[in-house]
Formats: C-alpha cells, sequence, structure tokens
C-alpha cells in the first residue's frame, strides 16, 4: 500500500513540475500562395522538443527557428503520409549527422492499404541502402549511424490503443476517416497533461471524440469552409462537424490549423459555426504559434 501510495505521489508531483507547451512549426497545407510551412507540430517538455507530430514542406526551417533540437526528439509521429505532412523527413535526418544526435529515434505512422504503403515500408523507400531514394542515408537504419530510427506500424483500429509508454510520455493513436487514405490521430499524455491532433479527417468515424475526450489542446484541422462539399467534405472537417466533436471532447483549448487559402479570411464565419456547439477557448494558428499546456 504504502508503495502505491508513493508511486501515485511521484506521478502527481512529476505533472505539477513539468511543463508541456505544443508549438505550431507548419499551420498550412500542400498549397503554394498560402505563406505557411505545410502540417507540422513539436510538443516541448520541460524546454525540451521530444515530440514531433508531421513533417511537411517547410517544416525544417521552422524547426531550426523555434530552436528545436534533433537530439532531443524521442518521437515522431505520423498521421499519415501525404507529402504535407512528411517531405522534410530527409531534410531532418540528414541535419541530424552535425549534431550530437544518437540513440534511437522512433517514428510510428498508419499501415498500409491498397493506395499507400505502410510506414514502415515509407521509410524504408526513402533511406534504405541500395534501393532508398536517400540511400546515402541507410546507416540510419543499420546501425553504423549515431542515430538509430525504429520504425512501427500502426494498424488500422477504430479502438484507441496505447502505443507508446516511456520517459513519462503515454501516447495513444485511433484511426481516423481521411478518405481512402490510412490516417491516425494521436494523443500525447503527460502526466495529467495532454495534446491531441485529428489529423486530417471528416469525422465519419466518430473516433476523435473519445480520444480527446478532457485533453488540455485539440488541434483541429480547418482545411475546407461551411459549405464544402464532394471530394473536399470527404477528406475535411467542415467548421461544423468540427464544433460538434470539440463539443463532445470538451478540451481546455481548440487550434485550428492545416489553415488553406479557401478557409483563409473566412475565420469569423468558421468561428461562428464553431460556437454553435463549442464555447470553450478557440485559437487559430500561424506558423509558430505557441500555447503552454495549463
Amino acid at each position: 500500500m504504502l508503495k502505491i501510495i508513493l508511486l501515485f505521489t511521484l506521478s502527481s508531483l512529476f505533472s505539477l513540475a513539468t511543463t508541456v507547451s505544443l508549438q505550431i512549426l507548419g499551420s498550412g497545407g500542400p498549397e503554394s500562395g498560402d505563406k505557411r510551412a505545410s502540417s507540422a507540430y513539436v510538443i516541448w517538455i520541460d524546454g525540451k522538443s521530444k515530440v514531433l507530430v508531421d513533417f511537411g514542406g517547410g517544416a525544417s526551417l521552422r524547426f531550426e527557428e523555434v530552436n528545436a533540437q534533433i537530439a532531443d526528439l524521442d518521437v515522431i509521429l505520423l498521421t499519415h503520409l501525404h507529402v504535407d505532412h512528411t517531405a522534410d523527413l530527409p531534410a531532418l535526418l540528414k541535419s541530424s549527422f552535425f549534431t550530437g544526435a544518437s540513440g534511437k529515434l522512433h517514428i510510428y505512422g498508419p499501415e498500409d492499404n491498397d493506395f499507400m504503403p505502410s510506414t514502415k515500408s515509407f521509410i524504408l523507400r526513402l533511406f534504405k541502402e541500395g534501393k532508398g531514394a536517400w540511400q546515402y542515408l541507410g546507416d540510419h537504419l543499420n546501425g553504423d549511424a549515431r542515430l538509430q530510427l525504429k520504425v512501427h506500424n500502426v494498424n488500422e483500429s477504430k479502438k484507441t490503443k496505447v502505443i507508446y509508454a516511456q520517459n513519462g510520455i503515454k501516447i495513444s493513436a485511433v484511426s481516423v476517416h481521411h478518405g481512402i487514405i490510412p490516417t491516425l490521430a494521436y494523443r500525447v499524455d503527460v502526466g495529467k497533461k495532454s495534446i491531441t491532433f485529428s489529423s486530417d479527417m471528416n469525422g465519419d468515424y466518430h473516433t476523435l471524440e473519445t480520444l480527446a475526450k478532457h485533453t488540455n489542446i485539440l488541434v483541429a484541422h480547418n482545411a475546407v469552409p461551411k459549405d464544402a462539399r464532394g471530394v473536399s467534405a470527404q477528406l475535411h472537417m467542415t467548421p461544423n462537424i468540427i464544433g460538434q466533436i470539440a463539443a463532445k471532447a470538451k478540451p481546455k483549448k481548440l487550434v485550428l490549423s492545416h489553415r488553406m487559402l479557401r478557409t483563409l479570411g473566412k475565420e469569423s464565419q468558421t468561428k461562428s459555426e464553431i460556437r454553435k456547439y463549442y464555447k470553450g477557448s478557440l485559437k487559430f494558428a500561424n506558423d509558430k504559434s505557441y500555447y503552454k499546456v495549463r
């Protein structure tokens, strides 16, 4: 009994003492002209850049601008393998050669289907010696480089499951609907503090509501306006859907990212739609926006 009480006390103290923050590296989408990097997020824990979520085009520069360090990273979470969520991974890996980065860097992402490779296959296609597009970086897979990538596929599931629990960080994942593309939403818990990432999705699976329940920050992608129809609405949440999900999940703060030209300039309209359901704190993200978890 004493041991249990001690562990509970230590856990509570860890939660109180640990600072956790979210920084938006890329708040845009896959198009040119929005003046934003593509999707990418970093979670700071006690001032160190410990977790990356996606790393699209332009994210490498933003990573440098906010003084994040690849040597501090424990985990990279890939929501899905579209180019605007993964394009700068080779630049990040190459930059590690010029740092003291070492040990294991875990990468998690979705399993394959008929339209997309698995995350393991994707990383091998990029870096494997003799076969990869950037095969000269294959030493990060074969044991020769100081920094080794450890890649994990996350099977499709509409039930939330814990995929990582190390160094005081717990990460859970669940599948979300993004058309035919295997896609994951993630929740990162550090003690009693949490940040949840919707990824690109349209809400059809109704899984995000459970994953994000009472999270401190929910990052939702605002890629389409309220009148979106057809393919756009099949791939992304309208503001109405974002509001309904947030009303059920009850996050302390809702942060809208993945802002594209079709939603930029429509913030008032978007906010009005969301406010029909969700009355909590609402922020529109820009590149390098910073939010402390409270």
